[in-house]
């Protein structure tokens, strides 16, 4: 049960179009934005920053960003964003088997050495305390500009918002992101857990 109900997508006249945004990339208007609508100002922050670091201004794709986005998730431990991501990693044209691989991602020939560099990268920094080291942040340069960098932290960041967002609140995990997960990391696993 969430620590607060999620207001109906109509509930603000003035967020209704902004907050549209989310059907793109997840088909779906997440039920933690609608639960930011208690505060007009911090869904429309939410929204705005999510549209910026999801922007796609370069090599950094919009499939890799939402892997980046789920390694980071996995590290701090929300299933809600877990599935999230997972989620708009497939929308944006993952395969089946770069879903699979992301939990051994090392190992897999299925990701280029850059992006093992920005996914160990990303799990570094979504750890408490932070555990990115100079060998890290060495092997990520090696692969990415300094404005490719700034896009990659600024998913984790983003993430790291949502996952003690989601996880504090219990957020309600939607009937689309239940099937992702059940679909895509269930035989790893994954349950909903708390966002039921």
């Amino acid at each position: 049960m969430p620590l607060i109900d999620p207001l109906p997508e109509d509930h603000n006249p003035d967020l209704v179009d902004l907050i549209q945004f989310f059907r793109g990339p997840l088909g779906t208007v997440p039920n933690s934005v609608l639960t930011m609508q208690r505060r007009p100002k911090v869904a429309r922050a939410f929204t705005e920053l999510n549209k910026a670091v999801m922007e796609n201004l370069g090599r950094v794709t919009a499939e890799q960003k939402r892997l980046i986005g789920f390694v980071a998730s996995q590290a701090a431990g929300c299933r809600y964003c877990q599935a999230h991501t997972i989620l708009a990693a497939e929308r944006f044209h993952s395969t089946p088997e770069r879903l699979a691989a992301i939990f051994d991602y090392a190992a897999s020939p299925l990701f280029t050495a850059a992006e093992k560099a920005a996914f160990d990268f990303a799990l570094a920094a979504a750890c408490v305390p932070n555990a990115v080291t100079a060998e890290i942040a060495s092997r990520l340069r090696q692969h990415w500009t300094d404005d490719e960098i700034v896009e990659i932290l600024g998913v984790v960041a983003l993430f790291g918002f949502l996952n003690r967002w989601n996880d504090s609140m219990a957020t309600t995990l939607e009937e689309i992101g239940i099937s992702a997960g059940e679909r895509n990391l269930a035989a790893r696993g994954w349950t909903r857990g708390k966002h039921r």
